[in-house]
């Protein structure tokens, strides 16, 4: 029986799609809910799964534009995968030496694969393998830590061991971190097709220049006291909530509240009109291997920071492995990107139409300032808002900077509706 498998809509305003790149070859069988194409619109880039388990044939290439709803493959469901041992995997754990010995004798030529069946069995590979010696940078630590998997299984997932991979491990440790030598000095150009997601982000950050009045103002935010609120109670947070606290859900709550005072940053024009939100939906920019994609965390306003915390790692992770809809990456009133992940210290963020505003946080740095007549070494972060001159005037642009800065400053404020608890209590 030979299934169609169409391009499904990625939202309502979506009529066609980009094929980015195919996960499998034609004539592959493949599995049931299996992953085998990526395909991407002005918006996201989304997966598409096997609905039958066959033979797939490929109808559309990489880099062609198709219909929604149009046929992408077909999958001959007649054909079936090779029936998998009891269990679903084999009984005998494969080593890393007996994995290379295989596709060595698979890539040798004849001789030498007769001349390797004969090789005295003292010289064959060892039952298992001693990963302790592999080095590991830290990045790869905490990447394999966040997914929990160990230096084994990243090993065993290696699709393919190649000259280059032979080599590396015959080079001492000292030689291995230095850069490969080469007499030749390279004149090439790669040349790669822009994915749609990039060509729409292009074609937006364009239209930000020549269609919005852009200004951008500046302040600086002593982070001390939500640090040491953080250090405080993170291990009691991670306890009831199963996730540590960021500071990107404090700005998220600090923007919403502070909107309240400065609606105008939250607002947005409409050929002659002005539409003045009254909720607050919160993108926060996340960069992904296809580029920059922004979540959308709705109605923050009446979200606590645990909720805003959850929704962010949720959303995040969804846009990093293309799981996200086109739906949660729609709408948003104003937006919060951070590159001080990467160490940026200073930059101009850049609207994200038909948005009127955007917070750019960066990284944190102990700086002198001075503090009470004296000078003291703080945490210090600074940020900027870009807006859109047109509908944000200076004053609601300095005062919403203001009243985010004060709310970072003093956290707790944010529990009395960023007002101060003094003033709360003597009803002034």
């Amino acid at each position: 029986m030979i299934v169609e498998v169409k391009v499904p809509s990625p939202g309502e305003s979506i009529t066609e799609v980009e094929v980015g790149t195919w996960l499998v070859e034609d004539g592959t069988v493949v599995e049931k809910d299996q992953e085998i194409a990526e395909i991407e619109s002005d918006k996201a880039t989304l997966t598409i799964v096997a609905s039958e388990s066959g033979k797939i044939a490929i109808k559309v290439t990489e880099g062609e534009t198709i219909e929604v709803g149009a046929v992408i493959c077909t999958i001959d469901s007649s054909v079936k995968p090779q029936a998998k041992p009891e269990g679903g995997k084999s009984d005998k754990k494969v080593s890393i030496q007996e994995e290379t010995a295989v596709m060595v004798e698979k890539e040798a030529p004849v001789e030498e694969v007769k001349q390797h069946k004969e090789a005295p069995a003292k010289e064959q590979v060892k039952e298992s393998a001693d990963y302790s010696q592999v080095k590991v940078t830290p990045v790869a630590k905490e990447l394999m830590k966040e997914h929990g998997v160990s230096v084994e299984d990243v090993i065993n997932g290696l699709k393919r061991i190649g000259k280059k991979e032979v080599e590396a491990s015959l080079k001492s440790p000292a030689e291995a971190e230095q850069p490969e030598k080469t007499g030749e000095v390279s004149r090439e150009i790669d040349r790669n097709r822009m994915s749609s997601l990039r060509r729409k982000l292009s074609e937006r950050l364009v239209a930000v220049k020549n269609e919005t009045v852009m200004l951008t103002t500046f302040n600086e935010i002593d982070m001390g006291n939500l640090m040491e609120l953080r250090k405080k109670y993170q291990q009691q947070f991670i306890e009831k909530h199963g996730l540590k606290v960021g500071f990107m859900s404090f700005f998220t709550k600090a923007v919403a509240l502070a909107m309240k005072s400065h609606p105008m940053v939250n607002a947005q024009l409409d050929e002659d009109e002005i539409l003045s939100p009254r909720f607050v939906d919160v993108g926060i920019a996340v960069s992904t291997p296809k580029g920059l994609m922004v979540p959308i965390v709705r109605n923050a306003e009446i979200k606590s920071i645990p909720q805003i915390e959850l929704e962010i790692k949720e959303l995040a992770e969804k846009a990093r492995t293309k799981k996200i809809s086109v739906d949660e990456l729609s709408g948003g009133t104003f937006t919060i990107t951070n590159g001080g992940v990467f160490g940026s210290l200073f930059s101009t963020p850049v609207l994200n139409p038909p948005q009127s505003g955007i917070l750019g946080m960066h990284n944190i740095l102990e700086r002198p300032v001075a503090l009470n007549g004296q000078v003291v070494i703080r945490p210090m972060m600074y940020v900027a808002l870009s807006y859109d001159h047109r509908i944000v005037d200076g004053k609601d642009s300095v005062g919403f900077l203001m009243k985010v800065k004060e709310m970072i400053e003093n956290p707790g404020t944010m529990y009395t509706d960023g007002k101060d608890a003094g003033k709360l209590l003597l009803d002034i």
